[in-house]
């Protein structure tokens, strides 16, 4: 009997190979060489740990709404989770989620379940290297399940883009972390909507410039106070301009006096804000089709212009020109007729010797 209880849990206690403290309402599970979710959880528990174990799963239900209402925080770090299925997370007291370090291939966009999700702070660092899993949490977050989440860490995921409008249904995030990855550029990312936004780490990427429509999203948030764009491979080139003139009047930006450019060679180590003009050398057009598109337009607009000015002053001298072109036909006509008339004289052969006498 008392190997048998030291196996199993006893009604309202703690499962094998677990840590349970009815107090605190806290089980852990670290460790246990676990490769599946212990169905004997207690009903009490608020906190829980499952970390370090070969778990490749997450099925439907793996989490008992029933049997665990008030589950806040699980933390699933550091297994070898694979697949998350739908209805897997689907808990009603759910608060935080913590999903790191695990090599996610397949994680459901109905994983919380058909319904919202009160979920407020979700931890993906180091899951998310397939692209596919990249796509599913996309599709998750633009579903509006996760509108309560005010907290969403992606670092150390090696992205490189991100899917378009993937954050425009989080209306509630207050801190989204994108450090560690390797994103080349945010211009099809729109934080449009995130009127909380208070924090944005892009730390740590390669970075090489921020246009201005991605500046101009910054700005028009209020409550984001704190960017962090450190240890970027910022291209000090003609394109840098409106990045170098953000920095200099913004006070979003902390530590951007620590910002360097990382090329071309002469710009090496140069702090973003000491960057001026002549140190750009920007006399050739950054964008050459849109400066030869704008001079087109500009030279259509002159030349309609020109031809419209033109039909007035003909019209104003409508009747002088008139008269100028009957003048001009009157004596033409005339030159002719002294043409035709010599003509007729040099033929005839009976008027040659008048006609020169009439000469002489």
């Amino acid at each position: 009997p008392v190997l048998l209880g030291c196996g199993s849990a006893q009604p309202g206690g703690c499962p094998a190979l677990c840590e349970c403290s009815e107090p605190a309402k806290t089980v852990k599970c670290v460790n246990r060489n676990l490769t599946a979710v212990p169905p004997d959880l207690p009903p009490y528990v608020r906190s829980l740990f499952i970390t370090g174990n070969p778990l490749t799963q997450l099925p439907a239900g793996a989490f008992p709404a029933q049997r665990l209402p008030d589950l806040a925080s699980l933390n699933l770090s550091g297994n070898h989770l694979r697949t998350v299925e739908a209805g897997a997370l689907a808990l009603p007291s759910l608060r935080q989620l913590d999903l790191s370090g695990n090599a996610l291939a397949s994680f459901s966009p109905q994983a919380f379940g058909e319904g919202g999700s009160p979920l407020e702070e979700l931890a993906l660092r180091g899951a998310l290297r397939d692209h596919g899993v990249l796509l599913s949490l996309a599709a998750l977050l633009q579903s509006g399940t996760l509108r309560n989440l005010s907290r969403l860490e992606l670092a150390d995921n090696g992205l490189l883009l991100l899917p378009a409008g993937m954050f425009t249904a989080l209306p509630a995030l207050r801190q989204l972390d994108l450090s560690n990855n390797s994103l080349v550029g945010l211009r099809n990312v729109s934080f449009q909507g995130l009127g909380q936004l208070q924090s944005l780490n892009l730390s740590d990427n390669s970075l090489g410039v921020l246009w201005n429509s991605t500046l101009a999203q910054f700005r028009s948030l209020p409550a984001l106070r704190h960017i962090v764009l450190g240890r970027n491979t910022w291209v000090c080139d003609c394109a840098i301009e409106d990045l170098v003139a953000w920095l200099k009047e913004s006070d979003q930006v902390e530590g951007k006096e620590a910002l360097t450019c990382a090329s071309p060679e002469k710009m090496l180590g140069k702090a973003l804000l000491k960057i001026n003009g002549s140190d750009l050398n920007c006399s050739v057009p950054i964008d050459l089709p849109s400066q030869l598109q704008t001079s087109y337009v500009f030279l259509g607009i002159v030349l309609a212009l020109i031809g419209a000015i033109f039909l007035l002053v003909l019209y104003l001298n409508r009747k002088g020109i008139k008269k100028w072109m009957h003048n001009i036909r009157d004596a033409c006509r005339d030159h002719m007729e002294g043409y035709h008339y010599r003509y007729e004289i040099n033929a005839d052969p009976r008027l040659t010797n008048l006609s020169s006498n009439s000469d002489v």
